[in-house]
């Protein structure tokens, strides 16, 4: 189950929280997923230099309408901001004229470790395979960087006309421990598409920052097994059988 669904769906509730968070009766929710859509739209073309993570929305309902709260998280959060503040103002007015449920607050939240978040690894891998460079080497290096991280495990996957082949294929490279059956098990997912010269590449990335303590120790050593004299498995039954 866990390789044929979305890592980071599979979690909400467990680990991970949605993105949009507000509750809206059935009459204003059609209108308010249209305006969630229309400032991600918005925002993501204009945050692409300074590599947007994701974007979080809150509202809160009031006696005047809602309070819009977006959070961008992004590597560069000075490139939002730009000189003496003048980007950050165009986008709030922009955004302003979008968000008409209430009044909007914008907030810019810095990524503090680029190479664990798979949306970032993602968008760099398209960026060089839009810029011609070798999928193999480009999905080796990146996991390079997200072992070197402190990651316990991760996964890349390019599908598409590789190098420019005409029959499509998919290639991808593993290292670590990346279970995606285990809810509690820290997962995060991203798939981006390159858009290359010679057609559509999907990226997909998983990333395991964390895994069950229980089950493994920090080392990579299994934990101690429980104190006592049962011995289960195949030589509990060769016993029974002598």
């Amino acid at each position: 189950m866990g390789q044929k669904i979305n890592a980071v769906g599979f979690r909400i509730g467990v680990n991970r929280d949605w993105e949009s968070n507000w509750f809206a009766s059935k009459k204003d929710y059609g209108p308010l997923l249209c305006e969630d859509i229309a400032i991600r739209n918005y925002l993501e073309p204009q945050l692409k230099d300074a590599m947007v993570s994701h974007i979080d929305i809150g509202r809160v309902k009031t006696d005047k309408g809602h309070n819009v709260t977006v959070t961008a998280y992004v590597a560069r959060p000075g490139v939002v901001i730009g000189q003496d503040g003048t980007n950050i103002a165009r986008i709030r007015k922009e955004l302003g004229k979008i968000v008409k449920s209430g009044t909007l607050k914008i907030d810019i939240v810095e990524v503090k470790n680029p190479d664990l978040d798979a949306t970032l690894i993602a968008k760099w891998i398209a960026g060089e395979l839009e810029n011609r460079q070798s999928f193999r080497s480009t999905q080796k290096k990146a996991l390079q960087r997200i072992r070197k991280a402190g990651a316990r495990g991760c996964r890349t996957q390019c599908q598409g006309r590789l190098g420019g082949a005409e029959i499509a294929r998919r290639e991808g490279y593993k290292e670590g421990v990346v279970p995606l059956e285990t809810l509690r098990a820290d997962i995060d997912y991203a798939h981006v598409d390159a858009a290359t010269t010679y057609g559509r590449i999907g990226v997909k990335v998983w990333i395991c920052r964390a895994t069950n303590k229980g089950v493994q120790k920090d080392d990579g050593e299994r934990a101690p097994a429980a104190k006592g004299n049962y011995q289960g498995g195949r030589d509990n039954a060769a016993a029974k059988t002598r």
